[in-house]
């Protein structure tokens, strides 16, 4: 491909961004034209809660999805390189695992016990920042071999980043208006056990699940990933390993528009 046409993909790409989309949308339009672009295997494309930086939606494609509680639980419970938190307050934020490790990715948790046995290698991570606030996050992942992500294409999500964050803080922000007059439900109640595998449930809890957009939902997974994310933060935090970081809370849209 030549740089002229190249660049012709990255402007419309970056056009995408301002196009009014939901999240949603814009996340399913941005990794298609990325695909165009760059080899991806694999991809993770979040929403998060700017306050706490806990995961609010997510699209993941297989074999991601089948291990969302694993990525979870080493995202806000563990420590390793790369974490969205850590790029999200980084001067720059955007990095691949390949550059953190010095090539040595078994020195990553992430990939040693999850990303290796799913066959992936390299990964490509961003946080999503605008005006100094994290709207999302952004991970593609390369298959497991030798070559990763190349400096033209960590410089291209680097450019690209900051437009997908403001086009994700207006289709959050700027959402429907919720009807008037909703009652007010009960707080509902959902117990994991240390593999944040559903112990049990009440029947409010399920009610507000119903009111969480199915798209919200990565395939296989058995709760939301705001759910998953809040567990795996509050275990964390109960350890006292994570002392002075944002609480354990999530705030997202509902179907109606109302936020959660």
């Amino acid at each position: 491909m030549s740089q002229a046409a190249a660049e012709r993909q990255v402007t419309a790409l970056i056009s995408r961004c301002y196009s009014g989309l939901d999240a949603t949308g814009l996340r399913e339009e941005i990794l298609r034209r990325l695909r165009r672009m760059m080899p991806v295997e694999s991809a993770f494309f979040a929403t998060v809660d700017p306050m706490t930086l806990l995961f609010t939606s997510a699209a993941a494609d297989e074999p991601l999805g089948a291990a969302t509680s694993l990525f979870v639980e080493n995202e806000f419970g563990r420590d390793d390189v790369n974490k969205f938190a850590a790029l999200a307050e980084s001067a720059d934020p955007v990095a691949s695992l390949d550059l953190a490790t010095g090539g040595r990715r078994s020195a990553s948790p992430r990939y040693l016990e999850i990303m290796g046995p799913l066959g992936l290698g390299d990964e490509l991570r961003a946080a999503l920042v605008t005006k100094n606030t994290c709207w999302g996050v952004l991970c593609l992942h390369r298959q497991d071999a030798s070559h990763g992500f190349d400096a033209r294409e960590i410089d291209l999500i680097r450019r690209i980043s900051p437009h997908l964050a403001e086009g994700l803080r207006r289709a959050i922000t700027l959402g429907p208006v919720p009807p008037s007059g909703v009652e007010a439900a009960a707080p509902g109640i959902i117990v994991l056990d240390a593999n944040l595998a559903m112990v049990s449930m009440s029947p409010e809890a399920g009610r507000w699940l119903a009111d969480i957009s199915e798209a919200d939902w990565p395939s296989a997974s058995e709760l939301p990933v705001p759910v998953y994310a809040a567990a795996a933060k509050l275990a964390w935090l109960e350890d006292g390993l994570a002392a002075q970081q944002p609480p354990a809370t999530v705030r997202l849209r509902s179907r109606t528009g109302q936020w959660l």
